[in-house]
């Protein structure tokens, strides 16, 4: 009753998160006592040149306070029974909704002044996938990759297309407007005024991509990425968000959610070629993200991080940047564990 339900609301925004709650809640004992598999949510809001001297005390308090709300929706409805695709969605949304990151309101702006922003979810047990690149009106568009996933045959929907398909499904809509701020304007002005100086592209140090991995207690995942991109993008630029494989994978045994200079791991299939580790060589989630975050993208240069979670719970939150915004959570702590610095 709880999949039918969760999978009838998937396209509310306002009600569906609190309904899937109490759906949960009044689940039948048979779903509640299938508790032998732990629950675990891990979570990322980017990575990049991250120390303590970037931030008032009051704006880490804030991020901490956003990760620690996101985990805590995410893992209220995994410990309820809802699925891992549910709050892999339910998690990525809320922090859609905050400036404070590179996704959904507050995301970047593209070299024309725009915000173009990319998401994609993939449920592990089904071996089923969702994205959407480029859509600008689109409130959550996390939401819309999970539309994709469940209301058509294919993976991926761009542009103009992505954004009207999202309309037809009821999906919230904004103006293009909504997803601006003066911060990230003011970092477009300085990222174009550096480029003018060096006459060449710089790339930008911080990486704002959220991501989340879940567990839930049938023992699926589920893995989601939603961004903004890169500051002062070409237009139509699409990263390794909404490309499935690279920057979010998941299967039967491991999901993952990547945040980075997404051309690397595009190249590189990076979130595939963590859980291929695991699969084909044995490796622990530990020793996979080592391996491809510092031996693969290290030395080519390629910048960024990811989180793993496998389905014996255990996870990895590996990164070659000075910080990533991270997070995870699980029936044995009960509380938001958050970290910022290495």
């Amino acid at each position: 009753m709880l999949v039918v339900i969760g999978r009838a609301l998937v396209h509310n925004s306002a009600m569906r998160i609190a309904t899937l709650l109490l759906a949960a809640a009044l689940a039948t004992p048979a779903l509640a006592e299938q508790s032998a598999t732990t629950i675990k949510l891990v979570i990322h809001g980017g990575a990049g040149t991250l120390q303590p001297s970037d931030f008032t005390a009051d704006e880490e308090a804030a991020y901490r306070e956003r990760l620690s709300a996101a985990l805590t929706t995410g893992y209220e409805i995994l410990s309820a029974g809802g699925s891992a695709v549910d709050a892999v969605e339910a998690t990525i949304r809320l922090l859609e909704d905050s400036p404070l990151f590179n996704a959904g309101k507050g995301a970047v702006f593209t070299a024309e002044r725009r915000n173009e922003l990319d998401a994609s979810i993939m449920d592990g047990s089904a071996l089923q996938a969702g994205a959407v690149a480029g859509v600008t009106v689109v409130r959550n568009p996390i939401s819309a990759a999970r539309a994709v996933m469940e209301k058509t045959p294919h993976v991926l929907l761009s542009g103009p297309g992505a954004d009207a398909f999202a309309s037809a499904q009821a999906l919230e809509i904004v103006e293009p407007g909504y997803f601006s701020t003066e911060r990230r304007l003011r970092a477009l002005d300085k990222a174009q005024a550096r480029e003018a100086a060096a006459e060449e592209a710089v790339p930008a140090g911080k990486h704002g991509t959220v991501g989340a991995v879940a567990l839930d207690r049938q023992g699926r995942i589920a893995a989601g990425t939603s961004t903004g991109g890169m500051t002062n993008k070409r237009h139509g630029r699409i990263g390794d968000s909404p490309i499935i494989g690279a920057g979010t994978y998941a299967n039967e045994q491991c999901g993952v959610s990547a945040t980075g200079h997404g051309e690397y791991f595009i190249r590189h299939a990076v979130a595939f070629d963590i859980c291929a580790r695991l699969r084909y060589n044995g490796s622990s989630v530990g020793e996979a993200a080592r391996q491809v975050i510092h031996e693969v993208l290290g030395p080519i240069g390629g910048t960024g991080g990811v989180i793993v979670l496998d389905r014996q719970g255990h996870h990895a939150m590996e990164f070659n940047t000075l910080g990533m915004f991270r997070g995870w959570i699980d029936d044995v702590s009960r509380k938001p564990q958050v970290e910022i610095y290495e």
